[in-house]
């Protein structure tokens, strides 16, 4: 049955899923969601906890641990809060408000996901599926065995292919360039691969460089995300960019999440900033020259990290999640769906992080492109279990937490040296959070 759906042409395929989309857009409800605050007791929470959270964030930024910052607890459907404080840009003073745009960078790796879970509920993808099924650059991998000082690079065959599901957690073997001194990540690093101009470029890089692991033995956060990103344009037959429009933001009313920036909202995107010591006090990062920036509409369409979004929309996402697929009418995604991705994948013995050196991050996995809080106590967290959660290269951070029927995102754009002392603003909205909660 399967193989049979894999032979349909790509032109029905995406008559297909334009269908579905258009049905989707006939019954958006009101997208102004979330406008204002309900209240702390109306979402469960007391007032004072709310104050506290509240001020405690505002603190954060008059020390200038971030420029600025939005943030938004919902629960229930219920807005507890949603505030914003100091500066989209320290160079000019313009504040920062509800309706700045951010980079989201690895914020956008769950949007890949719910598009790619879109695809397995039509049956055109299994998660055993090996990856060279649907992407056959990528077959007849190696991995690295070995490697010298000298630059001397030993490489093997692969024990076997590794399958959508570790493509999903992290744990096929890639590496990402964003860290390690080892042969794979400098090849990351030295070929470009994500200044790569569009997806079949990042491809024929990535199937060029081996893997740092057999399939299956560790975890490492990786390219995985963009290869996602890459079989969802070539499933689909629509360029990647199109299906997410199409198929997550026009019917979850997203309408300011793309990858780039229109001219007219220039002043709207939030600069990104880091602490300097000489001068004592936040600057602004210049902006990279060895990639297109963000006010190029054919930046690459990076499912790993290329989005830009606003509070308000990256809110609505979540609430879809929180609603297990559903937001104003529209189901995007089905129950079972939504709870395959926040299920952990890895294996009993792996944790986030973890290899056969060292432990990772004890009770927390992974599932489809979130990582997943498995054991509360064993990750040292008031969360329930379930909770799952991730984060962006500049600062901006969510969790759900499922039992609860609540979620939180903050919005900030830090990276680099942070200010001596600064809190750990993740930890200290979480426990205001927990200890806020009604009954």
């Amino acid at each position: 049955m399967q193989s049979a759906i894999l032979r349909i042409s790509s032109k029905t395929v995406v008559a297909s899923l334009v269908a579905s989309s258009l049905a989707f857009s006939n019954v958006i409800a009101d997208t102004a969601w979330p406008i204002s605050e309900d209240g702390a007791a109306a979402a469960g929470f007391t007032e004072q906890g709310i104050t506290s959270l509240d001020s405690a964030m505002e603190e954060i930024v008059s020390k200038q641990d971030v420029a600025g910052m939005v943030w938004l607890l919902a629960k229930d459907g219920k807005i507890a809060t949603y505030e914003s404080a100091g500066l989209n840009a320290v160079d000019t003073q313009t504040p920062m408000t509800k309706e700045s745009l951010f980079r989201i960078y690895s914020m956008t790796k769950p949007v890949t996901g719910v598009a790619l879970m879109m695809l397995h509920e039509k049956g055109l993808w299994s998660f055993d599926d090996p990856i060279s099924k649907h992407v056959p650059e990528l077959a007849n991998l190696r991995v690295l065995e070995n490697y010298d000082a000298d630059g001397n690079v030993a490489t093997v065959p692969v024990d076997r292919e590794p399958t959508m599901r570790e493509l999903l957690n992290h744990s096929a073997g890639f590496g990402y360039g964003l860290s390690g001194g080892d042969p794979v990540n400098n090849a990351f690093r030295d070929t470009g691969v994500l200044a790569s101009d569009d997806l079949d470029m990042l491809i024929d890089k990535v199937a060029e460089i081996p893997l740092l692991f057999h399939p299956g033995e560790e975890w490492y956060y990786s390219i995985a995300v963009d290869i996602q990103g890459y079989i969802v344009q070539k499933i689909s037959g629509q360029k990647f960019g199109d299906f997410l429009n199409d198929n997550i933001f026009q019917p979850l009313g997203m309408s300011e999440t793309q990858f780039f920036v229109n001219p007219e909202d220039k002043n709207r995107f939030a600069e990104v900033h880091n602490w300097d010591e000489e001068r004592n006090r936040l600057v602004q990062r210049p902006h990279r020259t060895d990639r297109a920036g963000y006010m190029d509409p054919n930046r690459i369409e990076s499912g790993g990290g290329g989005l830009v979004s606003s509070t308000h929309d990256y809110a609505r996402f979540l609430q879809m999640l929180v609603n297990e697929g559903e937001l104003d009418g529209n189901r995007v995604l089905s129950q079972e769906s939504v709870r395959i991705m926040r299920t952990n994948s890895l294996r009993d013995e792996l944790n986030v992080g973890g290899n056969s050196e060292r432990a990772g991050q004890a009770g927390v996995g992974f599932g489809v492109d979130f990582a997943v809080i498995s054991d509360p106590d064993a990750a040292n967290t008031p969360a329930s279990p379930g909770t799952y959660y991730w984060s962006g290269a500049a600062g901006t951070w969510f969790w759900v937490d499922p039992i609860e029927d609540m979620f939180w995102v903050g919005m900030i754009q830090a990276q680099g040296p942070r200010r001596p002392g600064a809190d750990n603003m993740r930890n200290v909205s979480r426990d205001i959070i927990y200890d806020s909660l009604v009954n």
